[in-house]
């Protein structure tokens, strides 16, 4: 079993847990598709990206997290607030939050407090398996969601963004491997990453992952390029297609973050119109 194996095993459990705790409680724990106008408001990740394109800069996804997988903890103490806040002043066109618990040390209560300090879209990130897990982000907050395709088979990729769109929210379908970028593209997301992060061996980064996938990214939808970026240099390097980075352990192992966003935030793009998006879709 490789590292995201064991993950995705984690957390079918820890939602079958909550199922069953739920059940043994007398409440469902089926997640409620909420009625329009309810919750947080939400604000649109790929809007965000598209109005730094149209200015002809590369926008940036900074990430709040307390641990890598690959190194261990990202500090003594983390303040996941102050830390969105600091981004957001620096430029930051959005907030990841990591919320999974076992390996990126997250929670639900951090990505509650990024949403009450910034008023930028906030991105969870999880290893989401099912559908209650978009439940859990949605009421922490969440604007938009991640979703690996190497974790799940085209039908649970399938059912997973209809729910969340159902709810309103976003999606960024990310991959590391070729095929599962394929899958990524064909799932009809608005939004795909390449990792450079291999989440089988979390210790292994490939720089040139946006650069070896970039030409699989359809017209309409939004490339981010993720992991692996801790200069301005390497944002520069990256493809032409690239319209975002998501940054997280470089920022969160720096005592001025707000530098390196900064310095990312002045790199060059050729300006594009707003993308198209079929009515309906997220």
């Amino acid at each position: 079993m490789d590292f995201l194996e064991k993950v995705v095993a984690e957390r079918r459990a820890d939602v079958a847990a909550a199922r069953e705790l739920g059940a043994a409680e007398g409440r469902t724990q089926a997640p409620r598709v909420e009625p329009p106008g309810t919750g947080p408001i939400q604000l649109s990740l790929r809007g965000a990206i598209d109005s730094r394109r149209r200015q002809g800069t590369l926008a940036v996804i900074a990430e709040v997290k307390r641990v890598s997988p690959a190194l261990g903890p990202l500090g003594p103490t983390v303040d996941p607030a102050a830390q969105a806040r600091a981004y957001a002043a620096a430029g930051a066109a959005a907030i990841s939050v990591l919320v999974e618990p076992r390996h990126w040390g997250g929670s639900r209560e951090d990505l509650r407090a990024v949403r009450d300090a910034v008023a930028i879209p906030v991105l969870a990130k999880d290893v989401i398996v099912d559908p209650l897990q978009i439940a859990w982000a949605r009421a922490a907050g969440a604007d938009a969601i991640l979703l690996i395709a190497e974790a799940l088979d085209d039908a649970q990729l399938a059912a997973l963004l209809a729910d969340a769109r159902r709810r309103g929210m976003e999606v960024l379908v990310e991959a590391h491997e070729a095929e599962a970028f394929g899958r990524a593209v064909a799932s009809g997301a608005r939004i795909v990453g390449a990792n450079a992060r291999n989440l089988r061996r979390p210790e292994e980064i490939d720089r040139g992952r946006a650069r070896l996938l970039h030409s699989f990214v359809r017209p309409n939808q939004i490339f981010v390029a993720e992991s692996g970026i801790e200069s301005a240099a390497d944002a520069a390097a990256l493809p032409a297609r690239v319209d975002a980075v998501l940054v997280g352990t470089a920022l969160m192992r720096m005592e001025r973050p707000g530098e390196l966003i900064t310095a990312i935030s002045g790199v060059r793009r050729l300006a594009r119109p707003p993308r198209r998006t079929p009515a309906g879709a997220r």
